[in-house]
């Protein structure tokens, strides 16, 4: 398999290719805009990615990416289309789901440091899911 692509932006990487027109709908509803905010990510469409797992996604080495957001069987089948959050960095291969009207804050938090993985995954529900920091209130 080979290396993840370069990229000012973070990945979001399609690993279930069962369903292009879900594959639009998710990737527009990850990429739409909440208010003033957006998920600043590229989307990796590859076929050398199908299947990916996370123990290979870090058999892949060293990245300049501290995370980043698969796109797999349960992100395409589920009604919300959580994606997967994946930790490179600190403890790499810890996860967490995201929900896609919550992208834009995992995503600009994490990778400007003003959170930390911490902030997220103390906020999630009963299945592992980032909705917001109100939605647990």
């Amino acid at each position: 398999m080979k290396q993840l692509p370069e990229s000012d932006n973070s990945l979001v990487i399609r690993t279930d290719f069962s369903d292009d027109e879900v594959w639009r709908e998710v990737r527009d509803q990850l990429a739409a805009p909440v208010g003033d905010f957006r998920a600043y990510v590229d989307f990796v469409d590859d076929r050398d990615y199908d299947g990916l797992t996370i123990d290979h996604l870090l058999e892949l080495g060293e990245s300049s990416k501290s995370f980043v957001f698969l796109a797999d069987g349960e992100t395409m089948t589920n009604p919300e289309h959580p994606a997967l959050v994946v930790d490179l960095l600190h403890e790499p291969g810890r996860t967490f789901r995201v929900i896609p009207s919550e992208m834009w804050s995992v995503e600009n938090n994490l990778s400007l440091c003003n959170m930390d993985w911490e902030d997220f995954s103390s906020n999630l529900d009963s299945n592992g899911t980032h909705r917001g920091f109100d939605a647990l209130q």
